[in-house]
């Protein structure tokens, strides 16, 4: 207990330290710490790169734009030190349980934390706009939204009355895990054209064993799992599954599956790949 309360002062003293180095300005521009690649792009995406001080690893690796920019660790991992050396003006990150505690610490230091939801359409939406509000930047996130909603449309109004194909989306292989009802994969996958048979479960991503599938009976398989290379030969071993007896076992990009201000896009490019075969 002695040496958490030591901590803390430690932190504090640094947090306080960080702060009074940053130069005097009327009205300086919010100091944002990301902890999450989806966060990253669309604070890009809104013309907000100058908002940002510091990122997690993944969005250094996969974005070269912040690559240079101060890294405050992994995104289970991030360093409380590392982060408040930025006297950051909030902190934004997805919620999970592996952050929850770095929640706790920082906002017990007085930083704030922005908690920016992406596992339900609506939700990741609300995100965008909330993010862009942040950062001055609110006009630019709905008019973002504004396009991902009439894509959203437009998809659906191409695929209405025609019969969803029976899909499910691989998100991992062993143990198997697809993606299930309720996440925006889910309200993309139905605007795309298909039919979600893994629909019916609550859990965004549920776990399920492969007499389930067999007994779903997929006409289309969409393989995001890791290593993409590996997909066809190990759906292969199920002839019987009507996805491959026909040859529509399709391996997907994984950056479909990433969600983000670009879903629009995302969603054309599924749609595409579901449709491939339609009349």
């Amino acid at each position: 207990m002695l040496a958490r309360r030591r901590s803390h002062r430690r932190l504090r003293l640094l947090l306080a330290a960080a702060l009074a180095a940053l130069p005097a300005a009327a009205d300086p521009p919010p100091r944002v710490v990301s902890l999450n690649p989806s966060i990253t792009e669309t604070l890009l995406a809104l013309g907000a790169q100058s908002t940002l001080v510091g990122v997690d690893d993944m969005s250094a690796r996969q974005e070269p734009r912040v690559r240079d920019l101060p890294r405050v660790g992994g995104l289970w991992n991030p360093s409380l030190e590392a982060i408040v050396a930025l006297a950051p003006s909030f902190v934004a990150l997805v919620p999970s349980a592996q952050q929850h505690e770095l929640r706790e610490r920082l906002e017990a230091l007085r930083v704030e934390v922005l908690v920016l939801p992406n596992h339900r359409y609506e939700e990741l939406l609300g995100s965008i706009e909330r993010l862009g509000e942040r950062v001055g930047r609110g006009a630019a996130a709905r008019r973002r939204v504004s396009e991902i909603r009439a894509a959203w449309r437009a998809a659906s109004e191409r695929t209405a009355g025609a019969k969803g194909i029976p899909s499910v989306l691989v998100v991992q292989r062993d143990p198997l895990y697809v993606v299930g009802g309720g996440s925006y994969l889910d309200a993309m996958l139905r605007a795309a054209g298909a039919e979600n048979l893994a629909g019916k479960f609550d859990e965004a991503y549920p776990r399920v064993s492969l007499e389930w599938l067999i007994a779903a009976a997929p006409a289309l398989i969409l393989d995001a799992a890791e290593p993409p290379e590996e997909a066809q030969q190990h759906w292969a071993r199920w002839p019987s599954l009507p996805a491959v007896a026909t040859g529509r076992v399709e391996v997907l990009d994984r950056r479909i599956t990433l969600p983000g201000p670009y879903i629009d896009r995302s969603l054309e490019q599924l749609a595409e790949i579901v449709r491939a075969d339609a009349p």
